[in-house]
């Protein structure tokens, strides 16, 4: 019953924000990505400022960092966009430079496979079209950061390869 209640609490406040808007100027590039996954948050940096913020899905697993691939969870650590995907299962995509050389070596401890192919995508066309607004608030990637296909248009325009992205816990 309390978890019911929390959702539906989510689900009304989801409903009732906003989204945020971009900061006046619409800078044309971002220097910096930085995504919180306890506020299911990525705010996109130019000269220091946060000038766009997005709410993302997680893995179905979200907590802790990506320890092997299948564990649906999704990286923690300093990484780079690498690749671009202007046609992916989920609309378009952004690759992170996941794993870096800090999870290959835990993983190298752990004799597992660190994973791979972890992107910012666009929705799964699956999802209902109520469901779309609040994706965010179901951990539905296998690792992946998601965004709506509108908010991954706009991604796509601001963000280049090489832009640094930083995922915290």
């Amino acid at each position: 019953m309390l978890r019911r209640r929390f959702f539906l609490s989510q689900l009304t406040a989801a409903l009732l924000l906003p989204a945020p808007l971009l900061a006046a100027g619409r800078p044309e590039r971002v220097d910096r990505i930085l995504v919180v996954k306890h506020a299911r948050r990525m705010d996109l940096f130019a000269a220091g400022r946060v000038v766009r913020s997005f709410r993302v899905a997680l893995g179905r697993n979200p907590r802790g960092p990506k320890q092997q691939a299948g564990d649906g969870r999704t990286p923690e650590g300093r990484y780079v966009i690498d690749g671009r995907l202007p046609q992916s299962l989920f609309y378009k995509a952004l690759s992170i430079s996941y794993p870096n050389a800090e999870d290959r070596a835990r993983a190298r401890r752990l004799g597992v496979d660190p994973g791979h192919h972890i992107v910012i995508h666009g929705l799964d066309p699956d999802i209902p079209p109520a469901l779309r607004p609040v994706h965010w608030m179901f951990n539905w990637t296998d690792g992946c950061l998601a965004v709506t296909d509108r908010e991954m248009d706009e991604l796509w325009r601001m963000v280049r390869i090489g832009t640094p992205i930083e995922i915290r816990p």
